[in-house]
């Protein structure tokens, strides 16, 4: 029986449909039986876009991406897709794929050869290194790139151009997560896996819109809710979003002043006898941020936190703020969970560490169904960039730069003098495209991102990139980065190379390279490696031939730490869906939760009768911060009156280089759009549909106006992707002071008719 692609999509179609509701009925299995016999070839992989880590599998006939469907092996997901992830497989022969290298001639980007491209940006960063020092290089990468070639690019600017100018887009969306884990348990990334949704009780959700951007997530939160009738649902955030269709109650904060209402139920747990006074005696000290402080000191600290005072702050209601208290404090197990609502502020890390202090105040932590859990954005923030220390202060393995021994370790594995290394932190992103600006950063290579649309105070940068010697490793083309680029290398796209992402549970997994890549592209690890063989450093990088080669070398960084991957070889990692580390051997299953007796660095003769032991903390405790009552850098005014707050939507993803190909997708929210509560609309006399500025310190835009009863009053929200409507040109650049990631979620602006 043979079959169209028309009829085996649709089987497809259908059979991820029955997925999602649970009729296995809907499918024709005669069909499906058949597409299968007609040669296609299904390879695992885990999919681009969040930081799920979502299992899929990819169907190949002929050399051709064929269709998609979720891994039902895969625990994440167990064979569940989200509709971006439903058309993954068609951005692999989207129209705007770049096919051969483009160096820029005259002020317009051409076609180039690759020996032509590779020796321009090899011997201009040579040029760069030679007049100006290694600090004038740069390197901004991306937590979609894999593992791999993270790890070689940092590997190249760190140990042989020399310079810790090495940073990316993770900055702009985790840095305060991981200063928040580094700070509270001495060491970045959960306690705990999505198992623990399984065993919760009570899922506290603080500025996430779950079912919009991580929506398997929240699928596995709605089975919970069926399973579990008494299960509840809280949620703190400034926005009504989808996600709202399975809350308990939600309590609309003032967007940038939440932290009162964090310190209040800290205070209510406390004095209402929900803290687990055995667990804070045996695993908790106490931090005003600077010194160490008494548990006395910080209940005094917490005294004027009162509900009333949080709530008049928050701008809700006191009540709530006790319901809250009381549901988590009553609730035998808990697990919060947050994403860019928390991280992308000013007080960033504040927050991160205030959510921790609830769990770690009521020993929620460390077994089944309790965790504070930061929800990922990209699919390899983690694996590649916190853990493959591609952030300006980190170097592989949770290693740090400003630590001497460190820098040995890495220089001994590269086999470079430890010196070469430099032992101070390099700029951060928002600094790095700063130094740009004046002049100082004279060479910057871009892998796999698009900062001329993602960063913040978009026209502050812009220049900058411009003047500056800019290379971008890029799949599509035209994005507002490579634009502005003086070379642009043609790089293969997911399901063109293999590789290891590592997502939101510490979980590394395995993506096969099931085609060829697409025209002249090249895998990123091979651009890299050449241009360091150009720059004179082959030596260092001429044994790396493939993938598997660099992911070796990699996992020497890793062995003995606490996200020891020492067993999470190819070999194992092609025949499982991925391993959660730490994992230090080929006989060890993998993790679930840190800390705890069921670690593997579990120090039993130092914990003794403990339930948790911090090992990465000098006396084996984790903090509770008494952390400032700090508001948004830059609150509303009488001239700029309006909270304005920014975000994802469903459909799209970051800046729309993938997603914007394919038309399913862009039907959906085809034009950009701000979203007005509807009697701030009736009072600022705003229809629905109308053309409205929107305007703040740094910019303006005029757009279509959505009124929608989401936002709460004086508040709006304008979704990020459009390229054609570049919305972090509104954007604040003021940045947390520990975790250096800049408050996209709180600007103050006015709003008048177009």
């Amino acid at each position: 029986m043979s079959i169209s692609r028309r009829d085996f999509l649709k089987a497809s179609a259908l059979t991820t449909a029955a997925t999602i509701i649970g009729v296995e009925s809907l499918v024709d299995n005669k069909i499906f039986a058949a597409a299968l016999q007609e040669g296609i070839v299904w390879h695992k992989s885990v999919c681009r876009f969040c930081g799920v880590g979502c299992g899929v599998m990819l169907g190949v006939k002929d050399g051709k991406p064929l269709g998609i469907k979720g891994d039902k092996e895969n625990t994440i997901n167990a064979g569940l897709l989200c509709v971006k992830g439903f058309y993954l497989h068609k951005v692999i022969t989207a129209k705007n794929r770049l096919l051969y290298p483009l160096i820029r001639k005259n002020g317009k980007l051409e076609r180039a050869s690759w020996d032509e491209a590779l020796n321009l940006v090899a011997g201009k960063f040579k040029e760069i290194l030679e007049k100006n020092g290694p600090d004038a290089l740069a390197y901004y990468g991306s937590g979609q790139a894999e593992t791999e070639e993270s790890y070689l690019a940092g590997k190249l600017f760190r140990g042989f151009i020399g310079t810790n100018n090495v940073d990316g887009n993770p900055r702009l969306c985790m840095a305060s997560a991981a200063g928040g884990y580094i700070s509270t348990f001495g060491a970045d990334e959960p306690i705990g896996t999505y198992d623990d949704i399984d065993y919760c009780d009570l899922f506290l959700l603080v500025g996430t819109n779950t079912a919009e951007a991580h929506p398997v997530i929240f699928d596995r939160l709605v089975n919970r809710k069926k399973k579990s009738p008494n299960c509840k649902i809280i949620i703190i955030d400034p926005r009504k979003t989808p996600t709202n269709k399975i809350a308990d109650l939600h309590i609309m904060v003032k967007p940038g002043y939440d932290l009162a209402v964090l310190h209040a139920i800290a205070r209510l747990l406390i004095k209402d006898g929900y803290a687990d006074e055995q667990f804070i005696k045996d695993s908790v000290v106490f931090s005003n941020g600077k010194d160490p402080i008494s548990y006395d000191d910080y209940k005094k600290f917490l005294e004027k936190y009162t509900p009333e005072y949080a709530a008049e702050q928050a701008e809700v209601q006191a009540e709530d703020i006790i319901k809250i208290a009381k549901m988590f404090g009553e609730s035998p197990t808990a697990m919060s969970m947050w994403t860019m609502g928390v991280n992308q502020r000013t007080a960033g890390v504040f927050l991160n560490n205030l959510i921790h202090n609830i769990h770690l105040l009521t020993g929620k932590l460390g077994k089944p169904g309790c965790d504070s859990f930061s929800l990922t954005g990209q699919p390899n923030a983690c694996g590649g960039v916190r853990e493959g220390g591609t952030l300006t202060q980190l170097l592989p393995g949770h290693r740090s730069v400003g630590n001497e021994q460190h820098r040995k370790e890495v220089a001994a594995i590269w086999k470079i003098a430890p010196d070469k290394i430099q032992p101070k932190v390099g700029k951060h992103a928002v600094a790095m495209f700063e130094a740009a600006a004046k002049g100082e950063i004279k060479g910057l290579y871009v892998l796999c991102t698009n900062p001329a649309q993602s960063l913040p105070n978009l026209n502050k940068y812009i220049q900058g990139m411009k003047d500056a010697f800019l290379v971008v490793n890029e799949s599509f083309f035209p994005t507002e980065t490579a634009k502005i680029a003086d070379v642009v290398f043609p790089v293969a796209f997911w399901g063109e190379k293999e590789g290891v992402y590592g997502c939101t549970e510490r979980r590394s997994q395995y993506m096969a390279k099931a085609l060829e890549p697409a025209g002249e592209a090249k895998w990123d690890g091979e651009v890299i490696i050449e241009i360091a063989k150009r720059m004179g450093y082959a030596e260092g990088f001429q044994y790396l031939k493939t993938p598997e080669d660099v992911w070796n070398e990699y996992l020497k960084f890793t062995a003995g730490k606490d996200m020891d991957l020492s067993g999470a070889t190819y070999d194992r990692l092609k025949k499982l869906r991925g391993l959660r580390w730490p994992v230090p051997n080929t006989n060890h299953p993998g993790t679930w939760h840190r800390f705890t007796k069921e670690d593997p660095f579990f120090p039993k003769d130092k914990a003794g009768d403990k339930r948790m032991y911090f090992y990465a903390k000098p006396e084996g405790k984790a903090v509770i911060f008494a952390r400032p009552n700090k508001g948004p850098e830059e609150p509303t005014s009488t001239e700029y009156p309006i909270a304005l707050t920014t975000g994802r939507i469903l459909e799209q993803w970051h800046t729309m280089t993938m997603t914007g190909q394919i038309p399913e997708l862009l039907r959906a929210n085809p034009n950009p759009y701000v979203e007005i509560n509807p009697k701030d609309a009736q009072s600022w006399n705003i229809q629905n549909k109308d053309k409205v500025k929107v305007s703040t310190k740094r910019g303006s835009l005029v757009m279509n106006a959505k009124v929608i009863d989401r936002p709460r009053r004086g508040t709006v929200f304008i979704p990020w992707h459009w390229p054609e409507s570049l919305t972090n040109i509104l954007t604040n650049d003021a940045v947390d002071a520990v975790s250096k990631e800049p408050e996209y979620k709180v600007a103050a602006c006015k709003i008048e008719k177009a």
